[in-house]
């Protein structure tokens, strides 16, 4: 990261951090836990077996950017009902954080959670990593009508809901995918990298990342000077 660009980021009003493989490490494997109460629920719901049903998760994921937002589109659904059901899981490899914790203490700007999970869901993870002080608001999928990333419809809810100014704003994800939008706005952004492609079309290098990181603590390190 060159000065420029730790000044350009230190200037930033508004820090949208996705929430899951984001704020914490992928490697944990949680989503793991995710996926397989997803492809319970769809197992049940649609009386099918385990790779039947993992089709039609991988399916809806692709065409609808969640598998939620496939359900609700496509199957009469409880939305309610499927988050508390696919979060329902141990969160015990999300460990606590404190260096992620003193690096976004001394992070400057504002800072909100853009996710495509639940706020019941957020606010679990952030208590198991310690860092949910930091953050003024929770932007989930419900508040966004169930509208998912990397629909643009999310983008502008959350920046009128919370007086984001997209071109004093930064976003972080773990797909490259989701940060498209936000460039489009004028956003600075940083993909989270894992190795773990979970869209299915990830670029190595796409022109919408300004910066890439495979470590969101080392990086905000960098960013205010830890």
């Amino acid at each position: 990261m060159t000065d420029e660009q730790r000044r350009a980021l230190a200037e930033a009003e508004v820090w949208l951090f996705d929430l899951d493989n984001t704020l914490y490490s992928a490697e944990c494997r949680l989503f793991d836990q995710i996926h397989v109460r997803m492809r319970e629920y769809l197992m049940d719901y649609f009386k099918v077996g385990e790779e039947e049903a993992s089709r039609i998760r991988r399916k809806y994921f692709l065409e609808h950017g969640t598998t939620l937002s496939g359900l609700i589109a496509n199957d009469n659904i409880d939305p309610a009902g499927f988050l508390d059901y696919v979060h329902d899981i141990d969160l015990s490899p999300v460990k606590p954080n404190p260096v992620l914790d003193a690096a976004l203490s001394r992070l400057p700007g504002r800072k909100l959670i853009f996710t495509n999970a639940d706020t019941g869901h957020a606010e679990n993870v952030m208590a198991r990593l310690g860092v949910a002080h930091h953050f003024e608001a929770i932007f989930d999928i419900i508040d966004a009508d169930y509208i998912c990333k990397p629909n643009p419809a999310a983008y502008a809810r959350i920046v009128a809901d919370h007086g984001v100014p997209a071109g004093a704003a930064v976003m972080l994800d773990d797909m490259s995918v989701n940060l498209e939008p936000a460039a489009a706005l004028g956003m600075q952004t940083v993909w989270v990298r894992t190795h773990y492609n979970w869209s299915g079309d990830e670029a190595e290098d796409p022109d919408h990342v300004h910066h890439v990181t495979d470590d969101v603590t080392a990086w905000l390190e960098g960013v205010v000077g830890g």
